[in-house]
């Protein structure tokens, strides 16, 4: 499968799967009622995780075409896959309001029990910038990756020299 194609179907994955969990935890209201909360409060974080891991995936597949010997699929990945699992931990808490994700309620309910008190009033009312937080080390971990593998490609060149 070529890179843009498999990042393409690994973006979409991302974005399907963030939708179908809201789907999941929001009983209380139609599939298409709780999607379209999700994309009216949340669209910029959805669309993003897909963009930042398809990009993720794009890049690793083209340094495995070149031939590039990168370390980034323990390193990387690892980052990727933690930062979009809080990005979306975050990013469901702003839909609570809304009567999406009736389930993350009961995560909230727990929170203080885990984290304390002051913690956890602060990721509720900081969950947004966390979310937006969180995209970021996405797409950092992604510049990340690209940049060694431009720098790959020109030891490459010169080494070809």
């Amino acid at each position: 499968m070529k890179p843009i194609q498999k990042a393409s179907l690994v973006g979409g994955i991302t974005i399907a799967v963030y939708l179908f969990v809201v789907v999941i935890t929001t009983p209380a209201l139609e599939p298409h009622a709780a999607i379209s909360a999700a994309f009216q409060i949340n669209s910029i974080v959805i669309i993003g995780m897909g963009i930042g891991i398809g990009l993720q995936v794009f890049l690793s597949e083209k340094s495995k075409m070149l031939g590039c010997k990168l370390d980034i699929k323990n390193k990387t990945f690892g980052g990727n896959s933690g930062s979009t699992a809080a990005t979306s931990f975050f990013s469901f808490f702003s839909l609570v309001p809304l009567g999406c994700c009736g389930w993350w309620l009961y995560a909230l309910s727990l929170l203080p029990s885990v984290v304390g008190t002051g913690v956890s009033a602060v990721l509720i009312e900081y969950s947004q910038v966390l979310a937006y937080l969180g995209l970021a080390i996405i797409f950092g971990f992604a510049g990340l990756t690209a940049y060694k593998l431009r720098r790959e490609q020109r030891l490459q060149s010169l080494n070809s020299i």
